[in-house]
C-alpha cells in the first residue's frame, strides 16, 4: 500500500513564504515522477510543478520565479518552496506521484489528500 502524505500548509501573509512536503511510503520501488497540484474554490485541479526522473522540472507560468520543487530520492519526499506568495495562490495543495511499487516495471498514479494553503492579510 503507497501514501502519499502532505505537510506544511498554513495561513501566510501575502508576500511570505512556505515550505510543502509530501513524503511516500509504503512499497515503493521506483518513482518517476513526482508533482504538485493546487485546487481552489470553484477552479479545476492544475498543475503546479513537476520535477520527473533526472531532476528535469516544470512550472505553471503563473508560479515561474517564485515557486521551486525539489526532491529527496533517498526519502522519497518532494518539496515545494513557495516564495512571494499571492493571495491567488489560496488553495488546497495535492501530491502527486507516478511510482512502480514492486519493480515490475508497471508504474501507477497515486494522490494525497491535500493541505491547505491560504494567503491572506
Amino acid at each position: 500500500q503507497v501514501q502519499l502524505v502532505e505537510s506544511g500548509g498554513g495561513l501566510v501573509q501575502p508576500g511570505g513564504s512556505l515550505r510543502l512536503s509530501c513524503a511516500a511510503s509504503g512499497s515503493i520501488f521506483s518513482i518517476n515522477y513526482m508533482g504538485w497540484y493546487r485546487q481552489a474554490p470553484g477552479n479545476q485541479r492544475e498543475l503546479v510543478a513537476a520535477i520527473r526522473s533526472g531532476d528535469s522540472t516544470n512550472y505553471a507560468d503563473s508560479v515561474k520565479g517564485r515557486f521551486t520543487i525539489s526532491r529527496d530520492n533517498a526519502k522519497n519526499t518532494v518539496y515545494l518552496q513557495m516564495n512571494s506568495l499571492k493571495p491567488e495562490d489560496t488553495a488546497v495543495y495535492f501530491c502527486n506521484a507516478h511510482l512502480d511499487p514492486y519493480g515490475s516495471r508497471t508504474y501507477y498514479w497515486y494522490w494525497g489528500q491535500g493541505t491547505q494553503v491560504t494567503v491572506s492579510s
